[in-house]
């Protein structure tokens, strides 16, 4: 499913506008980018949590030269959905 057909779904099964249900969900996914990238989880009960994993530093290999190189520590973004949304989709 892409945003299209997102925006499309809650329309139709609201009657909102489809442009007024695209700002919304845009808007909603730059508030989610913003916080994260502060440093802040955004959660959402009965849905799932936006949270920032951090990543320790590794080292890896570059097979063309055959040298090792080391990926310094750092954060990335991850989704750990709710236990009633695990038992939906099960």
């Amino acid at each position: 499913m892409t945003k299209a057909d997102i925006v499309s779904e809650i329309a139709k099964s609201t009657g909102i506008e489809k442009p007024v249900v695209l700002e919304t969900i845009e808007k909603f996914m730059d508030v989610v980018k913003d916080s994260l990238a502060n440093g802040e989880n955004v959660y959402l009960r009965g849905f799932g949590s936006f949270i920032i994993k951090v990543r320790s530093e590794k080292t890896a290999r570059n097979i063309s030269k055959n040298t090792t190189i080391i990926i310094p520590e750092h954060k990335i973004p991850a989704f750990k959905p709710a236990k009633v949304f695990m038992e939906e989709v099960k």
